[in-house]
């Protein structure tokens, strides 16, 4: 069934509550999605040159000091923060993409959960309230976020495989749904390269995105051809450095509603969601289309 949210700030006022307003919706999605929860957040973008990771240890009692000193030497550590011990942010003074890929070879006791300019990811295989407790996402300010709250169908209950999945630099998915050909798609995508971490179906379909925006495409472009690649029932909530998109499938038997106000964008598997939002009983509210990209931000469809 699963739940999904995003939120993007159209004020200063905004911004500065986002994790409390991202955190409302959220909690609304928890029985929609027992088994896991998570959240992308978007927030002090780092400069050219820079990236900021996100990462989980696989290890249990890491020790992050020895993960810090490893990350100045080998990356240019520039700001480390222990979130709790297993997870851990980091700025370093290295390109996103050889960033993440210099963790993953080198510090193989860590999962990269994001790499980009400005995304944070924070997710777990615990129960969504629990989730924003420990992470205190309440307390989070940013430009935008989109989250999920899980109920596992065709894949195992773990931290990996719960959403947002991240695979291209600033760029995530969250999805509620399931997809009847991923195991194709999959094959097909590992030929072209792509390296898949989970069974998910999810991944498969962030794989795609990445793997169409890498030919050139626009992520219009790209959500577009979810309609003729995909097979499934889907409503997908993108994230990117500059804003979010969300795409149904062409038969959208899967819930979401959209509501804006002058404060903000936001949409939500059901209604109760944006009603804990400010002002949200002025908000304009709708149904998306079937099979149309909906997207806000500076967005580059």
């Amino acid at each position: 069934m699963c739940g999904i949210i995003g939120i993007y700030s159209k004020s200063d006022a905004c911004s500065r509550e986002l994790g409390k307003h991202a955190a409302g919706m959220l909690a609304q999605m928890a029985d929609r999605g027992p088994d896991s929860a998570g959240l992308a957040i978007y927030r002090d973008p780092v400069g050219e040159g820079e990236a900021k990771v996100s990462l989980r240890s696989l290890v249990p009692r890491l020790e992050w000091g020895r993960v810090s000193e490893s990350l100045y030497e080998g990356l240019g550590l520039e700001r480390f923060g222990e979130v709790d011990e297993a997870f851990a942010t980091a700025v370093v003074r290295t390109e996103p993409g050889a960033a993440a890929a210099w963790v993953a070879a080198e510090l193989p006791e860590l999962e990269v959960l994001s790499a980009g300019r400005s995304i944070e990811i924070f997710k777990d295989a615990v129960d969504p309230v629990t989730f924003l407790e420990r992470f205190g996402v309440a307390e989070m300010s940013g430009s935008h976020a989109i989250g999920h709250t899980r109920m596992a169908t065709e894949s195992r209950v773990t931290p990996a495989g719960s959403h947002p999945f991240w695979t291209g630099l600033d760029l995530c998915l969250v999805h509620n749904g399931s997809l009847s050909n991923h195991n194709r798609l999959r094959a097909e995508l590992e030929r072209e390269g792509t390296v898949f971490r989970t069974e998910n179906d999810s991944e498969v379909a962030a794989a795609y995105l990445t793997w169409r925006l890498a030919a050139g495409n626009s992520l219009e472009a790209a959500l577009e051809g979810c309609l003729e690649d995909l097979d499934g029932f889907y409503t997908f909530a993108v994230g990117t450095a500059d804003g979010f998109a969300v795409l149904r499938d062409p038969i959208a038997c899967k819930p979401a509603v959209l509501a804006e106000t002058d404060e903000w964008v936001a949409m939500a598997s059901e209604y109760r969601a944006l009603a804990t939002l400010p002002n949200g009983a002025d908000a304009e509210v709708w149904e998306p289309e079937p099979g149309v990209v909906y997207s806000w931000g500076r967005v580059p469809v």
